[in-house]
Parts: structure tokens; sequence; C-alpha cells
């Protein structure tokens, strides 16, 4: 776990330090490979059949996961609808994500750049993505705030004593 508690907040596959000088411009890890292919939406049936017929939970789901619950999953899945609505082009949203998602844990860009993947093949790479967060641990129902409370609940914290405040007249 890291020193703010969360244990996610690092790509897995990460080397442990060693107390070694680390060359900044080599990223060791860089290009990793996704958990899952793009088409093994039905390795996941639950997840297939809800992004199917409501992309918007996937997406917000992912979304509030990837911005480190800096958008909540309803916000992010309500845009998205109203993207889909208005435009019909909710890939164009969505592959902002994938990128981002991309970047954080160094995933290749396979089997072609983002914004062609989501939209050729917009809930089959939802379905990745989701699958990709839950290898990566996450409980995609629970949010980033309920996976941080969740890493954080076996961090013991050391009694302290309550402040008190001295009043003066």
């Amino acid at each position: 776990m890291n020193p703010q508690g969360s244990k996610f907040q690092q790509p897995y596959n990460q080397p442990p330090a060693t107390g070694f000088p680390v060359n900044v411009g080599h990223q060791p890890n860089a290009n990793q490979e996704w958990s899952t292919g793009l088409f093994d939406c039905f390795s996941d049936c639950k997840t297939c059949c809800i992004t199917y017929w409501c992309p918007c939970i996937t997406f917000g789901r992912i979304a509030e996961i990837v911005d480190k619950g800096s958008t909540s999953c309803a916000v992010s899945g309500a845009l998205y609808t109203l993207i889909c609505c208005v435009t019909g082009c909710g890939c164009l949203y969505s592959c902002i994500y994938r990128n981002k998602m991309r970047q954080q844990y160094m995933l290749k860009d396979t089997p072609c750049c983002d914004c062609l993947v989501h939209c050729c093949c917009e809930s089959c790479a939802l379905c990745q993505e989701y699958r990709e967060l839950e290898n990566r641990g996450f409980d995609m129902e629970l949010g980033w705030h309920g996976n941080v409370a969740q890493g954080n609940q076996g961090v013991a914290m050391a009694p302290t004593a309550p402040a008190v405040e001295h009043m003066t007249r």
C-alpha cells in the first residue's frame, strides 16, 4: 500500500522500490498488454448485458474510477447519455476515458487507436475497460470512494486522544 493508504493509485506489475537510482526517461512497464481481449465480451455476461442495454452505467463506473472519484458515476453516465441522445456519438466522449486509462496503466494502443476502437466497437471497448479495472482489483459497483474505503479498512489507525479546546474568558 502506498503512503496515502490507497492501493489503487499505481498500476499493477510495477517493480518494487529497490533503493537504486532509476533512469527517469525509461518506463520499465510501458506498453503492457490488456488483461483481456477486446472481443472477450461474453467472458463476463453480466457486464456484457448491462453494457448492451444501458452503456451509460458501464461508462459511468469506468469514468469514476479513471477520474479517481473527481466525477461521480451518475454524472458521467448522465453526460454520456446526453451526448448519445443529442449527437449519437457517445463514443467520442468514451474514447477520451479509454485514452486516460491506457496512460494510467501504460496499456498498449491495440488493436488500433482509442477513437477507432470506440467508434467501431463501443460496447466491446466499454466491456474490455470494465474487465481491466476489475482485474486490477476494483469492485466496480463500489465506485472510487468505496474502493478506497475498502482498501483503507486494513490500515490500522493509531489511537489518539481527542483534541481539547481551551476557552479563555
